[in-house]
């Protein structure tokens, strides 16, 4: 009875080593792919929209205020 469940514990074990494995080469594929030039040159002028146009509601706020 103690084997059985010494075998079944070692299995749970390996299980989910091998799921963390996984993950973390999913989890590594995205880091490189966000890092790729292109990708990364998106996301910075996404940003830079993002960033202006935030500033442009705050001055049209501010506008309306005074």
């Amino acid at each position: 009875m103690l084997d059985n469940h010494q075998h079944t514990a070692a299995q749970a074990e390996r299980r989910l080593e091998r799921s963390v494995a996984a993950a973390l080469r999913v989890i590594a594929a995205a880091h490189v792919e966000r890092q790729a030039p292109p990708i990364s040159a998106a996301r910075r002028c996404l940003s830079e929209v993002y960033g202006a146009t935030r500033l442009a509601r705050r001055l049209e706020q501010e506008r309306r205020t005074a």
